[in-house]
């Protein structure tokens, strides 16, 4: 069985097919499976534009299709960058340019006041418009320096340091991440009802 993942990140597409990797599905990107075209996520929520992502590409190819959508939000900053956390520092801006603005952003924060929750929702399509979508959360704080390596495309987690640990996202292995974080339980949701009800 094949799942298109609606993506052009290959971080998430890497953590994806781990999380997924013990199911007999081969998952794979929107652009293998001839989805070419970009589509505009206008919702106001995480799922929302999970859902608009899934659809467009289950409609396109009639086959499963799964999309997330994820992003940090700072409670001192009223939740920002929320749903914009891919254009919070400009549309087109490298994780290079992210960092550097959230870091100026960060930095005006006293150090007590800041907290975060990362977010994350999937939604999964079928060819016959079924649809369902899993969230998961984690909670934590930011810091405004930033530390460990840059994954690719996932800027946040250097700043990102979950609750219960001294360590960013991107001080930690790919395992010790996906096992908690808010991708790997939203995806977690999902590999459980695939497991449970397959793909049909």
């Amino acid at each position: 069985m094949r799942l298109i993942f609606v993506t052009y990140n290959q971080g998430k597409l890497k953590e994806m097919k781990a999380i997924l990797g013990d199911l007999d599905i081969e998952v794979v990107s929107a652009s293998e499976a001839g989805v070419l075209e970009d589509v505009i996520e206008d919702g106001q929520t995480f799922a929302e534009n999970a859902l608009i992502k899934a659809k467009f590409a289950a409609e396109r190819t009639n086959e499963w299709a799964v999309a997330d959508d994820s992003g940090l939000s700072i409670k001192a900053l009223n939740g920002e960058p929320g749903v914009f956390s891919a254009r919070w520092a400009g549309e087109g801006a490298s994780d290079e340019e992210i960092i550097k603005y959230s870091l100026a952003r960060i930095s005006d924060i006293p150090v007590d006041s800041r907290q975060a929750q990362f977010e994350t929702a999937v939604a999964l399509c079928a060819p016959d418009k079924r649809e369902w979508v899993f969230s998961g959360f984690i909670e934590g704080e930011v810091t405004d320096k930033p530390r460990g390596a840059v994954r690719s495309k996932l800027p946040y987690d250097v700043v990102f340091i979950p609750e219960g640990f001294d360590i960013t996202f991107a001080e930690m292995s790919d395992e010790q991440k996906n096992s908690l974080s808010h991708r790997g339980l939203a995806f977690k949701k999902l590999k459980d009802f695939i497991r449970k009800n397959g793909l049909k």
